[in-house]
């Protein structure tokens, strides 16, 4: 198996958990928070979206389609906080932009060879990954961690645990 096959094949499994924690859930249960102070499914849903674009963008210059304008913004530190539902996007429009992101980090993943793969990751991201082809992995990781946060808001909202 090759890096390509074998990242494919996690983030397809990051996916299929993210789709199952995600399919039953409102626009508004988007919003529930699990304990004061976490965040809340829509905004990390932003922050995940917002962070796959930024850091395949990083290694892969001028590979990701453009965020909808002013996305980033609504996806900061300083917004974790909001409550309101006119600050953040419907689930359908998160997934769309996902999706789109998702459609270029695979195309963007085509591209690389074994050699990129070994490239060191800018220093920007060093402390996330030491290599190109540890940023691509944690796409689906960086998903997958923070679907096993939504698994908390799920039980808050009276869900039966899907695994």
């Amino acid at each position: 198996m090759s890096n390509q096959e074998a990242i494919k094949e996690a983030m397809r499994q990051s996916q299929n958990i993210c789709k199952m924690y995600l399919d039953d859930l409102t626009d508004a249960e988007l919003l529930t928070r699990p304990v004061a102070g976490a965040n809340h499914i829509a905004w990390q849903l932003g922050h995940l979206i917002k962070s796959e674009h930024r850091m395949i963008s990083a290694v892969c210059p001028g590979s990701m389609p453009p965020l909808p304008t002013g996305f980033a913004e609504k996806h900061t530190n300083d917004t974790a906080a909001l409550d309101d539902p006119l600050a953040f996007y419907t689930k359908a429009q998160y997934l769309e932009v996902a999706e789109q992101q998702r459609k270029a980090t695979l195309a963007a993943l085509d591209t690389r060879s074994e050699a990129d793969f070994a490239v060191a990751a800018p220093e920007a991201l060093k402390r996330i990954a030491s290599t190109v082809l540890g940023i691509f992995a944690m796409q689906a990781t960086h998903w997958t961690m923070h679907a096993g946060q939504w698994a908390i808001t799920r039980r808050k909202l009276g869900r039966k645990p899907l695994f």
